[in-house]
């Protein structure tokens, strides 16, 4: 099924369940690097979507983050690999963007989003992420 995507919108598809958020895009160095460091705050259905230019193995770490965190791990075709959920405030322990044994661990997107939000709003491996920075010939779930 198409979805209508908007650059501000992350649209997750999955047992029939559609959900979307607002999120902020985060696409060079210096962005992704700041992050969401320094929020007091994170509204519910709002992230901070960090885009690569190519797929790559990615860690992040909460330095500086104030709020705890879920982050969402996508590969290239828009589907969710992992879900870290809860990351702790100021913890600069890596969190790895695959699982353990994922045999594909390169990533184009990580969502990061209140910690929480991804378990309440029912977002989990194996759903399809809608957006138009996806590669759309090979998306799972292409923008109409």
């Amino acid at each position: 099924m198409a979805a209508s995507c908007k650059p501000d919108r992350a649209i997750f598809s999955g047992s029939g369940n559609q959900i979307e958020l607002t999120v902020e895009i985060a696409d060079d160095d210096a962005e992704r690097a700041q992050g969401l460091m320094f929020r007091r705050e994170l509204p519910a259905r709002q992230g901070m979507l960090f885009i690569y230019d190519s797929p790559r193995p990615v860690s992040f770490w909460m330095r500086n983050t104030l709020i705890a965190l879920d982050m969402i791990f996508i590969d290239a075709r828009g589907e969710v690999r992992h879900v870290h959920s809860m990351a702790r405030p100021l913890d600069e322990t890596p969190i790895p963007g695959a699982a353990p044994k994922d045999p594909a661990p390169e990533r184009l997107m990580v969502l990061e989003v209140a910690g929480g939000e991804a378990a309440r709003l029912g977002i989990v491996p194996g759903m399809a992420l809608s957006h138009p920075r996806l590669p759309q010939a090979g998306a799972l779930a292409p923008c109409d």
